[in-house]
């Protein structure tokens, strides 16, 4: 399986200056579409209402990219460095806006899960390449002390200022809109998600369609390895939430929104040169975009799956309202 995984890493995608130049249009147009969500309001719900938003912030901030660091030393014998490090960009994205939604098929707090996303996607600029670079730091120092492989350095600066500039100035630009032009916000809210995912998976067809075969041939191991990552995502917010004794209304939506990650941010970040230089990553992290894209399909069909389980289990509210 590793050797099989290893093909992936001479893959890499480079689109060159213009080509760029649309891919970071589109990442501002994505992250400015999500903030138009994100009222200035949610913030404060974080001191009204403190318990339940703030274990759901500490596990997907602190609990997941642990969590996916243990699960990568205890995959190392089968797993790349490379899949590895897609892994833990994936879990150091914010939470996805799709979450929302699958949070309100679960019958869970849906205020809950839009504060959420709201708190992770401001605060995305500087804790995505700060968890990345921690963690993936150790995974890299960890594996390497068996010999396995040389040691990499992860440029946690150059990484922090791009990404303050490719996500923050979209994200407080969508916050001022929705604050100061909200009936405008509430028509274009919706249109704009919709038109940023179909913009965003064309491009992904577009960039992995000369190594369609590539992908076909390790999508049984990368499957795999999605499919385990994610899982152990929803057991952290799941059990994480029933740790901190949460009612479970609010479990649910710590469930979801710590197993949706915008994987569609990470991928986007990889395709950046300036984010992952070539001359320090070689060229070749093809096992990260491979990871990070199918996370960016299996979790919305594992997240719907969930809701449909949820659904099935009535709240102790809704039997109450049944009885009366």
């Amino acid at each position: 399986m590793k050797e099989q995984l290893e093909s992936l890493n001479s893959i890499s995608i480079n689109f060159g200056e213009n080509g760029m130049m649309i891919v970071n249009i589109l990442l501002a147009f994505i992250m400015f579409g999500v903030a138009l969500g994100i009222k200035l309001d949610t913030f404060k719900n974080v001191f009204r209402h403190p318990k339940s938003i703030i274990t759901g912030i500490l596990l997907q901030w602190v609990g997941l990219p642990a969590v996916t660091f243990l699960i990568c030393l205890a995959l190392n014998p089968w797993i790349t460095p490379m899949v590895a490090l897609g892994m833990i960009l994936v879990a150091s994205c914010p939470g996805g806006n799709i979450s929302n939604f699958i949070s309100s098929l679960s019958k869970g707090n849906v205020e809950l899960s839009v504060s959420m996303t709201a708190v992770t996607t401001a605060f995305a600029p500087l804790v995505t390449p700060l968890n990345f670079y921690v963690w993936g730091t150790l995974y890299y120092s960890a594996i390497s002390v068996s010999g396995d492989i040389p040691r990499l350095v992860i440029p946690f600066l150059p990484m922090l200022w791009q990404i303050l500039l490719l996500l923050g100035i979209p994200i407080v630009l969508g916050m001022l809109f929705a604050r100061y032009f909200p009936n405008a916000t509430k028509k274009i809210t919706k249109p704009a998600q919709t038109l940023s995912i179909l913009l965003f998976l064309v491009m992904v067809v577009a960039s992995f369609a000369q190594n369609f075969q590539l992908f076909i041939d390790n999508i049984i191991f990368i499957f795999c390895i999605v499919l385990v990552h994610n899982a152990a995502a929803f057991a952290t917010g799941y059990f994480g939430g029933m740790a901190g004794r949460l009612p479970l209304r609010d479990r649910r939506s710590v469930t979801i929104e710590v197993g949706i990650q915008n994987s569609g941010l990470g991928l986007v970040l990889l395709f950046n040169p300036a984010i992952f230089p070539p001359e320090i990553w070689h060229g070749h992290y093809g096992g990260m975009l491979f990871v990070t894209a199918w996370w960016g399909i299996w979790h919305i069909i594992a997240g719907l799956t969930l809701a449909a389980i949820f659904r099935r289990h009535p709240l102790p509210e809704d039997n109450v309202k049944a009885a009366a």
